[in-house]
């Protein structure tokens, strides 16, 4: 599983990062960024999803 996040979309309210801490992250200007190249660790996945649901713009996408 791979997660990005669309910083066309991202406004930077960081429902990602509390969601996931370990996954995603804030750039310079607070907008979110994916912490974790390539594909993501075991147990990862159901803290993802959440933040996926809980983004308000819909900009974290995610390939299986």
């Amino acid at each position: 599983m791979r997660v990005r996040v669309d910083q066309s979309l991202c406004t930077g309210h960081q429902m990602c990062a509390i969601a996931a801490p370990e996954v995603f992250g804030a750039d310079d200007f607070g907008n979110a960024t994916v912490l974790i190249d390539g594909d993501l660790p075991a147990g990862m996945e159901a803290a993802v999803l959440r933040a996926q649901g809980n983004c308000p713009e819909q900009a974290i996408s995610i390939d299986a």
